[in-house]
This record gives C-alpha cells, sequence and structure tokens, in this order.
C-alpha cells in the first residue's frame, strides 16, 4: 500500500474499465438529453410535431440509459444506446438530412461515436459479436457519407434550417469521439503499464501460489488445485482473471506457466515429508500455450526430475477451449505424459464445444464440473440437468467427477444426492497459503478419524 501522503492506490484494470464504460454511458446520455431537448424545442416553435416525437424518443432513451447506469446494468444500457441510436440516426439521415449541393448531411457523423463506442464497450466480447457491432456501423456511415441516399417526403428539411443543424451535429459528434478516443486511449495505457509491470513482477517474485482444498463427501482432503496469485506493489492483489489474459497475450504466460509447475511440485515434494500427505495430489492448470510447445513433455519431465516429485501427485488441468486446436497433438502429449503417471482432469466441462468423440479418446482422470452450473444448481433446473449429465457422463467414462465452486450445503447435498462426492469450493475452505493448507489438512483429517 502507499504511504498516506502519496496518492491513491490504484484500481485494478477491471475496475477502471468497468468506471470508464459507465462514464461512456453517460456521456452518451448526456448527448442524447441534449440533444433531444435542444432539437425538440426547436422544432415545437416550427410546429413540426413529427419531428418532435422522434426527439421526445432520444430523450426517452437517454434518460433510460442514465438511469441503467447509474444501476450498473451497463451492459443492457449499450444495447439499448446503440440498438435504438443507429435506427435513429438512419432514420434522420434519410428523412429528414437529405443531403444538397449547397449543404452536405451530417447526422450520419454519430455512427462513427456508435463504433468507437462499441470497440470499447465489446473489447472482451466474442470477435464476431464485436466486429459485427463496429462494422454494422461503419458501413452506414460510409453509405450515407457516399451517397446521396433520402427520401423526398415531407419531412425533409430545408437548407436553410439543415445549415446551422451541421454545425451542431458535427460539434456534438466530435466530442462525443473525443471523449471516447480519451477513455480509449487511457484504457490502453493502463494496459501497457500493466503489461511492463507482468514482466518485472516475474523477476520480483510478486507471485504466490494458493492452493484450494479437494475433499470426499466424508470430509477427507485428497488434494489441493494451485491457483495463482500476483501481489502488485500498489495495486494490490490483482484478480487472475485480469493479469492471466495478459499474460496470454503477451506470451509471459510460458515463462509464468514453467514457474507455476516448479513451484507447485516443490511444495508437493515438501507435503510428502509431513505425516498423512504423501499421497495427496496437487492439480496445476496449464495453458494451451503451454500445451502447444514442441518440448512440453520434456519440460514437465525435467521438473519432475529436478523436484523429486513422485508423477501420480501431479494432475494437470486442460479447460475445454484448449481441446479446440490441435487435438491430435494434445493427445499424443497426454499419452506420453500419462506413461509416465501423471494424471489429468478436465476443468470448467461442459462451458465449450469438445466433441463426445475426442472425450473418449482423451487419457483423462478427472471432469470438473463447472462453477457456472454448480452456483445456480438449486434453482435453474437447466444446470441441474447439466451437473447430472457430466456426473453420469464421467462415471460411464469411468472418470472421477469433481464439483467446484460448491459454496452451500444444499449445493452439496444436491451433488452427493446425485452420485457426486469430490468437492472444491468456499463450502470447505477459499485458495490458502501453504501452511495454512498444512493446518487444514492436518485438522479435518484427524477429525475424518473420529
Amino acid at each position: 500500500m502507499l504511504t498516506p501522503s502519496g496518492p491513491p492506490p490504484r484500481s485494478t484494470l477491471g475496475e477502471l474499465h468497468k468506471r470508464r464504460v459507465r462514464l461512456m454511458l453517460w456521456v452518451g446520455a448526456a448527448l442524447l438529453v441534449v440533444l433531444g431537448v435542444g432539437w425538440g424545442l426547436f422544432f415545437i416553435l416550427k410546429g413540426a410535431w413529427a419531428i418532435v416525437a422522434a426527439d421526445a424518443v432520444m430523450l426517452g432513451v437517454g434518460i433510460s440509459i442514465a438511469v441503467l447506469a447509474h444501476r450498473k446494468r451497463t451492459r443492457m444500457a449499450f444495447f439499448l444506446l446503440v440498438g435504438s441510436m443507429f435506427v435513429l440516426i438512419v432514420a434522420m439521415s434519410l428523412l429528414l438530412d437529405v443531403p444538397t449541393a449547397q449543404v452536405p448531411r451530417s447526422t450520419h457523423h454519430f455512427m462513427l461515436v456508435l463504433a468507437v463506442a462499441s470497440l470499447l464497450f465489446l473489447r472482451n466480447d466474442h470477435v464476431l459479436l464485436r466486429y459485427a457491432v463496429t462494422g454494422a456501423c461503419f458501413v452506414a456511415f460510409v453509405v450515407l457519407a457516399s451517397t446521396n441516399m433520402g427520401i423526398d417526403s415531407a419531412y425533409a428539411l430545408p437548407d436553410s434550417m439543415r445549415m446551422g443543424g451541421t454545425w451542431v451535429n458535427n460539434t456534438f459528434s466530435a466530442i462525443g469521439v473525443y471523449s471516447l478516443m480519451h477513455i480509449m486511449i487511457a484504457d490502453l495505457a493502463e494496459h501497457s503499464s500493466l503489461e511492463v509491470d507482468l514482466r518485472k513482477g516475474l523477476v520480483r517474485g510478486e507471485f504466490f501460489l494458493v492452493y484450494q482444498p479437494q475433499v470426499t463427501s466424508q470430509g477427507q482432503v485428497t488434494g489441493a488445485e494451485a491457483l495463482l496469485r500476483w501481489r502488485h506493489p500498489t495495486l494490490g492483489l490483482v484478480p487472475p482473471d485480469e493479469f492471466i489474459p495478459l499474460a496470454e497475450q503477451t506470451g509471459l504466460i510460458l515463462p509464468l506457466g514453467s514457474w507455476v509447475l516448479g513451484t507447485a511440485c516443490t511444495q508437493l515434494v515438501v507435503w510428502s515429508g509431513q505425516a498423512g500427505m504423501a499421497e495427496l495430489t496437487l492439480s496445476v492448470n496449464v495453458s494451451v500455450q503451454q500445451f502447444r510447445q514442441p518440448d512440453f513433455v520434456q519440460q514437465v519431465q525435467s521438473v519432475m526430475d529436478r523436484t523429486g516429485v513422485r508423477a501420480q501427485q501431479l494432475k494437470l488441468e486442460l479447460t475445454e477451449s484448449s481441446l479446440a486446436h490441435d487435438m491430435e497433438d494434445i493427445i499424443l502429449k497426454m499419452e506420453k505424459l500419462k506413461a509416465l503417471g501423471v494424471g489429468f482432469s478436465l476443468d470448467d466441462f461442459g462451458t465449450g464445444y469438445s466433441s463426445l468423440n475426442y472425450l473418449k479418446r482423451l487419457p483423462l482422470d478427472q471432469l470438473k464440473i463447472d462453477q457456472s452450473f454448480v452456483r445456480d444448481v438449486l434453482t435453474d433446473p437447466n444446470d441441474a440437468a447439466i451437473a447430472c449429465m457430466v456426473i453420469g457422463l464421467g462415471k460411464s467414462l469411468h472418470f472421477t467427477v469433481i464439483a467446484e465452486g460448491v459454496e452451500t450445503e444444499g449445493q452439496r447435498a444436491f451433488l452427493v444426492q446425485n452420485d457426486c462426492h469430490r468437492f472444491q469450493g468456499y463450502l470447505f475452505s477459499k485458495p490458502v497459503p501453504s501452511a495454512q493448507f498444512s493446518e487444514y489438512f492436518l485438522k479435518h483429517t484427524a477429525a475424518s478419524h473420529v
């Protein structure tokens, strides 16, 4: 933490981005309210009531976006903004703002504001959604800017009225683009700063592992999952869902993953020397980039030789999404490591698109029910059905099945009732440092023998 005399601690990138997104929505809402009120009053004086109705819609949308942003329902606010304004801008461009040789069209410039807003808001969404929304805005802008397309009707505004409107529209659209570009640049600067800090953090030893116990329905601790954490010198604890994607984008996941594997194996050896802990297994997450390394099998074997860990205690976790590429190569490497005694777990099962034909070929030992299904297993029939399906599938393929994210006794009871007897989650323990894990193991081992 910083000293009281210094600047306040920075928020994590995720929180900063969320604040900027809400700021973007407030800017959009403010523009809509100002334009809706301003043009509405103008056209009321002109007696153009049909146009006043359109301005009233603009005002209503602006107020709705402001309310949703205040309630932090940013996704709904964003799609309301983009959807309604796309339709309104196209309609106004074709019906009201028909270009002439004397006065060009200007309403379509707000399409650029929508496009930049879409890039900012959807930066972490699926690439197809991000570029479909942004592309639609850019295409509409190009078509409206490059043609004299318009509908000759009684609603078309005269050049004398449109001339002043051109200045207003261009000014406000420029303010919108400038505001959004400023937000994007701030995001990019933070991203670049965190990348530099990530590289320095590897050198300075700012990363550490915590361990979340894996227990049976009888309370026996059978193992743990090693989870990576980063204690930033000024940000504090940076959430893994912020720095892991960045590490993958920059290639730093390779040295980081190597460090995790080595540290986890060293910890396993330490535990093996403690009473009753010799048979514990430790699950280590492996990124798809690590697994794609041609010498990955040799890397794992080298770590095991260097640390002296027994291969039977090590379990490598793959995510279902990592199976989407080079399946044959992945199976070959898994079989080689399996021959050495290393176990495999498929993490987040049910969230991806892996083929059941491939699943039966993978030399797996364990399936994990994703916490997104466990969370609502008591209230959502679909999640309950998926959880039961995974349990049944695992049993039929002779895999052990473990449910992650178990937080309530009700969830645990449901899983036991449906023949799942291994769990991981806050109901049992949060991820803890190695010393606390040892204490937890000894305490629950003693309790299970009472």
